[in-house]
């Protein structure tokens, strides 16, 4: 192998496996049965996956009571019934089907989320998780957030500790027209082009900060190359 041609190969990998995380930062990605590998950009970022570390280091949770695995959804041996169960974020999944209260397949859904899909909720003003993420390519990306929001309300991105996105106002999902009052908290809507992100190649920290409104379901963060 010439020097040059090892050179090149040398710089590839650094460049690939560069970290921008501050130092002091604790928390670890998290990886499971399901998800083997760190979530990676571009492509899509699950909020459920939000590292691992516990409170005050992958995330705050104002409320320790768990109120998705274990409480909405009884402990039954299920990976969706009890994942991350003894965490302090809360965490439900996606639910189709169950006639006559269709709930997140229901009739005034704006955009069908997967099913069993994962996402974070029961959100508070002044919480917020990590998430370690990947970057293949530098660049600047934005990305479309599924979500649900029965009153409105914003968020905020953080860059490896730093502010990044600003104040991101994010609009309700309310629809008077269903007559059943809880499942205002299923509405899906898609987000397009919600944050716009300048992202250094290699592995970052992206925080999300609950602003304001709160009781917002956090799905996922599609990361696409800006156009």
């Amino acid at each position: 192998m010439s020097k040059t041609i090892a050179t090149v190969l040398v710089l590839a990998t650094t460049a690939v496996a560069q970290s921008h995380v501050p130092a002091s930062y604790k928390g670890t990605p998290h990886l499971d049965d399901r998800q083997r590998v760190s979530q990676t950009i571009p492509g899509i970022v699950q909020c459920a996956f939000y590292d691992d570390g516990g409170e005050g280091v992958a995330y705050h949770d104002s409320d320790p009571a768990y109120h998705g695995s274990g409480e909405l959804n009884p402990a039954d041996g299920s990976y969706l019934h009890e994942f991350r169960m003894h965490e302090g974020v809360d965490i439900s999944y996606a639910k189709f089907g169950n006639s006559p209260d269709r709930i997140d397949d229901n009739p005034w859904t704006i955009v069908l989320p997967p099913a069993n899909q994962l996402y974070v909720g029961w959100t508070e003003p002044g919480e917020w998780f990590n998430v370690t993420v990947d970057v293949k390519t530098a660049g600047t990306y934005t990305a479309d957030l599924l979500y649900t929001s029965n009153r409105g309300g914003s968020i905020s991105i953080d860059l490896n500790g730093k502010s990044a996105s600003g104040e991101l106002r994010i609009p309700t999902t309310y629809n008077a027209a269903d007559p059943v009052a809880w499942r205002q908290w299923h509405h899906w809507n898609l987000a397009g082009n919600l944050v716009r992100l300048d992202l250094p190649a290699g592995r970052s920290l992206l925080t999300i900060h609950i602003v304001s409104g709160g009781q917002m379901n956090l799905a996922t963060f599609n990361f696409h190359e800006a156009k």
